[in-house]
């Protein structure tokens, strides 16, 4: 299908298009002074004329000369809190006569298992979804559902979503999406892919439907086929995105160098610096840890059996008998990094870093993944280096 091009003025209908088939509408809103994912009514919900300024550890929200309405990077959340829950009611039962408990109904989104009730889905339309975000959410997809145990919570709410991508037209000082080969274009796997085109006599986006769900829902909205102009300006627009990375990685060989510096100088100086806090951990799109906790309440009657957010910075995350696996910060921020960089490789086929940036944005001390790598890839040019200058000064003497 020919790329075609909405007006502004026309951008509403998509959102009455969507609604009609049932969808909630979920996309980027303005609250707290952040730029977060909440639900959507019309296009005026959405963040228009801001744009965020980040760098590491920090963040703030800032008004633009225009009236762009995705105008802006990435904010601290992620959306995989509507496909994977923070918080997740599994189980939930009431005491009987023997001392025993008995399983209740729990009311939810068609999620079916032991004292659940399977009830209709809740059909997600995510509005505004980046390049690397939508790889976010298929790293996600072999996790929870590319092995033989599938998350029901999680197929649950991934069936049947509707994704309206948005192609970048800038980037943060903190993204680094070109190093991972997950951005700023979006690749596949969307419904609808948007680029907002913003000239002083016009506003319109360039639009490609990536989905038969997505060419029904542009039939039903006034567009008109995208000119060689028009094309232009989108393709100008990403590599203006490109130009503006403000982080790189190198991945070369990133696996064997993470293995073979298990045991770097590096990862004790992170040591002094992190405070295991698990901000990077929540505010990462791809991670995936929780924790499962049994509660009662105060009488004895009632027990309840909830799923939350982990993360592989807390001492209790690798407790086993006898105590933790990875006491100290030190080795518990290899395992984060190296899990994210290189094991992630080895179980699911893919890297677990889409190169957001979101956890060097939303570290308190500013931790900077890509750095890290840098000093470790550097650490190992200075220990050649010493060697070879070692054997010179023995050969000479």
């Amino acid at each position: 299908m020919n790329d075609l091009r909405i007006e502004r003025e026309d951008f509403g209908q998509l959102f009455i298009s969507l609604k009609k088939r049932g969808y909630r509408l979920i996309g980027p809103a303005v609250a707290n002074d952040a730029i977060i994912y909440d639900d959507l009514n019309t296009p005026e919900d959405l963040p228009i004329g801001w744009t965020d300024v980040q760098e590491a550890a920090s963040y703030r929200i800032q008004r633009r000369d225009d009236k762009a309405l995705f105008g802006y990077n990435v904010g601290p959340h992620s959306w995989k809190q509507f496909l994977f829950p923070p918080r997740k009611l599994l189980w939930r039962g009431q005491k009987t006569e023997s001392g025993g408990f008995e399983p209740v109904v729990i009311q939810d989104h068609g999620i079916q298992g032991y004292g659940i009730q399977d009830q209709e889905l809740t059909r997600y339309a995510f509005i505004g979804v980046r390049a690397c975000e939508l790889h976010a959410i298929h790293i996600q997809d072999k996790v929870f559902m590319g092995g033989a145990h599938q998350d029901s919570t999680y197929a649950g709410r991934r069936e049947d979503n509707f994704i309206v991508a948005v192609n970048c037209s800038q980037a943060a000082n903190t993204c680094f999406c070109t190093s991972m080969n997950t951005g700023p274009k979006v690749g596949e796997g969307y419904d609808l892919a948007l680029t907002e085109i913003i000239s002083e006599d016009a506003h319109y986006f360039v639009t490609q439907a990536g989905s038969e769900k997505g060419a029904a829902v542009l039939s039903e909205i006034s567009t008109q086929t995208a000119n060689s102009i028009d094309l232009k300006k989108a393709a100008a627009c990403t590599e203006k995105a490109k130009a503006e990375m403000g982080r790189r990685i190198d991945i070369t060989d990133i696996k064997e160098l993470l293995y073979r510096n298990y045991n770097n100088a590096q990862w004790q100086a992170l040591e002094e610096r992190c405070l295991a806090c698990g901000n990077c951990t929540m505010a990462c799109p791809t991670c995936f840890c929780s924790k499962v906790d049994d509660v009662t309440d105060l009488t004895g009657e009632h027990a309840e059996r909830w799923r939350s957010w982990d993360s592989c910075f807390t001492m209790d995350f690798s407790y086993l008998h006898g105590g933790s696996v990875r006491a100290s910060t030190k080795s518990r921020y290899r395992h984060w990094l190296t899990h994210k960089l290189a094991t992630w490789l080895d179980q699911f086929g893919s890297s677990g870093c889409v190169g957001c940036g979101r956890c060097i944005t939303w570290c308190p001390v500013g931790i900077d993944l890509t750095a890290e790598v840098k000093a470790i890839r550097d650490s190992e040019g200075s220990e050649n280096s010493n060697e070879r200058e070692h054997e010179t000064e023995v050969t000479d003497g």
